[in-house]
């Protein structure tokens, strides 16, 4: 293999780029062939069941397993005790058994192994633990949101101020100054967290190899359901004492992640640990969903205190966003809710900050658009209220306040398409035919609104991507790199990247992802997927075309990492996008219907057209739900979710799920990518609540400033 080197990657022609190809793997997963992490546990593989602390706060003072012992087909039992110790404890998230001490309730307290599902499971109810219990704190509240994190998700700063915010909410001709709440949301992806992992047994030798030779051979195994293989290895394999060559992680199918299987979590660990004390077998742990939605991440609740300042014909003179949420007191996680009013609308004078209560909570993580999710249902609510303030059309007040350069660092956008949106949608929608004043419309028992909203998210590609190409026998070529696909098609769209950049056939592309033996690649999310690996393929293709020609023999390979973004220092790189909605709000039972939607956006060059319609549908769809449904309830007497089922954690449904259209413009974006498009992922549920937030407003008059919105708050 020859070494890495960057190189600047150019356009590539685009024959395969833009065709709507079927999945690549549409078969294997409808015929049920496609075997999803602990389908690949051997027949002697150990069953491994979570014990989980039942309080908030405190120290295991005795731990009992003598009853789980006794139970038939139980092995063991890890604890704090006796399991293996690890070399590095500074993420308390994953740094679990290694004493005594309790973090939040659902931290993990014992592992039980047994030979079968049921009696791992029985085992771990037999489990007796007693505990110091000590105060604790489990609820957000803005007195106890004080704490100034020093930047928050990713590495963005905390607060930002320009201009004098105070003296122009002075002296504005109108203001808008409300409080926006969304609720708690728990990532729930169709396959639970879940994976295998072995240790190997030292009297063997293994024969995996690693990513880079033989010289330090595979002690670790774990076919995992994981958004990125390589992140998995680089947190755990310090933690654990190895080396990154010798632990690898597999993930050749994932079902679903919405962030929340975007890092490792401490059901990884416990199956880790478990495996390091049966080397050589196997062990199989599967979380449930009771379980997940105590320790696998999810969207924290926020809460937005938004301030609009602007003259009378709508243009903002001023915009304070302060957000209060929360973290965990054993790990940090900030979600970045005021970032895109940062950047969104021009205002001369601007202000936000973040401030956290830190509870003895599990960890919240990302989940779909961290940030803009929250951040924009907020905005683009607030929006709506000053296009009603101003008697203006809510997508007038937007023009009125489009910018061509970014408001934050005063570079121009890459490109900025958003009023070419509304105007598209507005067409599509039939915009021109709404009634301007709100409450005007029914139908029969049912109040009719419309309303819109804009969507925002950050066009990005992240770092330390690799791609190899290597020529097979008949004109056919190998293209690896460890990109996971967790649903979305990464499969189909990175072999068409590959074939056009090739410049052959798709058939002729064998495509090897999800394993860290492969090239590394960074985690499948923040729309950045597609982007970066994409980008490290085009560059392997091309420098492998530059080694090799047009004709290479068989077994000759090359490796190659991208050059940075062109565009990446001197534009700012965003996608933006209007989301449309049609909302009927019940005038007797404040039942809400949602009858259309529509999503126009501008996110470069769409590589599939397939693939590309269902994210940005499922986007929509997403939106629609935390809009309507989606609220994780926690008890702060003991700390813990009470949701936790989706028989109580309600989601849409195919009965909500009623006439859903998006589309996209033409362009192409060559100053992020050479294939010229932009992320996709996340878009479609950025601005969606908002839209129907602002409709259901449209059609009765009532203001409604959180999220979920349920029929009561409807009723006079």
């Amino acid at each position: 293999m020859s070494e890495p080197v960057e190189v600047r990657t150019t356009p590539v022609n685009q024959r395969a780029i833009g065709t709507a190809s079927v999945r690549a793997d549409g078969v294997e997963k409808v015929t049920g062939r496609a075997r999803y992490a602990v389908e690949h546990a051997p027949p002697d593989a150990l069953h491994a069941w979570l014990v989980l602390s039942r309080v908030a706060r405190g120290r295991i003072t005795s731990i009992d397993p003598a009853a789980a012992l006794a139970h038939p087909g139980v092995v063991s039992v890890i604890d704090h005790t006796n399991a293996p110790r690890l070399a590095q404890t500074d993420n308390k998230e994953l740094a679990i058994l290694q004493d005594a001490w309790v973090g939040y309730r659902g931290q993990v307290v014992a592992v039980v192994l047994a030979e079968t599902s049921e009696a791992a499971r029985e085992g771990a109810a037999l489990v007796h633990v007693d505990y110091e219990v000590a105060e604790h704190e489990a609820e957000l509240r803005e007195d106890n949101a004080t704490y100034r994190p020093e930047q928050v998700n990713p590495a963005m700063p905390t607060d930002t101020a320009e201009g004098d915010v105070d003296a122009a909410l002075s002296a504005a001709d109108v203001r808008v100054a409300e409080t926006y709440r969304t609720a708690y949301e728990s990532n729930n992806p169709l396959e639970p967290h879940a994976l295998v992992a072995r240790w190997a047994d030292p009297a063997e030798k293994s024969a995996e190899g690693s990513a880079e030779g033989d010289a330090d051979p595979v002690v670790l195994t774990l076919h995992d359901s994981t958004q990125g293989v390589h992140g998995v290895v680089s947190t755990l394999a310090p933690m654990l004492g190895l080396t990154p060559e010798q632990v690898r992680v597999v993930a050749p199918y994932v079902g679903g992640g919405f962030g929340s299987k975007g890092e490792a979590h401490s059901h990884e660990m416990a199956a880790a640990l478990a495996a390091r004390t049966v080397p050589g077998r196997a062990v199989r742990l599967a979380v449930t969903r009771q379980q997940m939605f105590g320790m696998t991440g999810y969207r924290t609740a926020t809460i937005s205190h938004l301030t609009l300042g602007a003259e009378a014909d709508g243009a903002l003179t001023a915009l304070e966003h302060r957000v209060a949420e929360q973290t965990s007191r054993i790990r940090e996680f900030a979600e970045q809710t005021a970032s895109p009013s940062r950047m969104m609308y021009a205002a001369p004078a601007r202000r936000t900050s973040h401030r956290l209560a830190q509870l003895d909570v599990t960890v919240p993580s990302w989940m779909r658009a961290p940030g803009e999710m929250p951040g924009m249902y907020a905005q683009e609510v607030a929006m709506d209220e000053l296009a009603v303030a101003t008697g203006m059309d809510p997508i007038d007040v937007r023009r009125r306040n489009d910018t061509a350069t970014d408001p934050e660092t005063g570079l121009p956008f890459n490109e900025r398409r958003l009023m070419e949106c509304f105007d598209r949608g507005a067409e599509r929608f039939g915009w021109t035919e709404r009634a301007a004043a709100p409450r005007a419309t029914r139908d029969g028992d049912w109040w009719v609104g419309l309303g819109v909203a804009s969507a925002t998210y950050p066009a990005m590609r992240s770092p330390g991507n690799r791609a190899r190409v290597r020529a097979l026998e008949g004109g056919r070529y190998a293209v690896a790199i460890g990109a996971v696909d967790i649903g979305t098609g990464a499969r189909t769209v990175l072999a068409q990247i590959a074939a056009d950049a090739l410049g052959v056939a798709v058939e002729s592309v064998e495509l090897e992802i999800a394993d860290t033996l492969l090239p590394s690649a960074s985690v499948a999310g923040g729309s950045s997927g597609t982007s970066s690996w994409g980008s490290a393929i085009v560059a392997a293709a091309q420098l492998f075309r530059a080694d090799h020609g047009d004709a290479p023999p068989p077994g000759v390979e090359t490796t190659a990492a991208a050059a940075d973004a062109p565009g990446a220092k001197t534009h700012a790189m965003h996608s933006f996008g209007a989301v449309f909605c049609e909302a009927r709000v019940h005038r007797l039972t404040g039942e809400i219907r949602v009858p259309r939607m529509l999503g126009v956006y501008s996110v470069g060059r769409v590589i599939n057209p397939t693939t590309a319609r269902s994210q940005l549908l499922g986007g929509l769809v997403m939106g629609l739900s935390a809009a309507l449904f989606e609220e994780s309830w926690r008890d702060p007497r003991f700390g813990h979710f009470v949701t936790q089922d989706l028989a109580t954690y309600h989601v849409a449904t195919n009965a909500d799920v009623r006439e859903l259209e998006v589309e996209w413009l033409e362009e192409d974006d060559t100053l992020l990518t050479p294939m010229g498009s932009r992320g996709i992922g996340e878009i479609g549920i950025v601005g969606t609540a908002a839209a129907v937030a602002n409709a259901t407003f449209h059609a009765t008059g009532r203001r409604v400033r959180q999220i979920p919105m349920t029929p009561d708050l409807f009723l006079d």
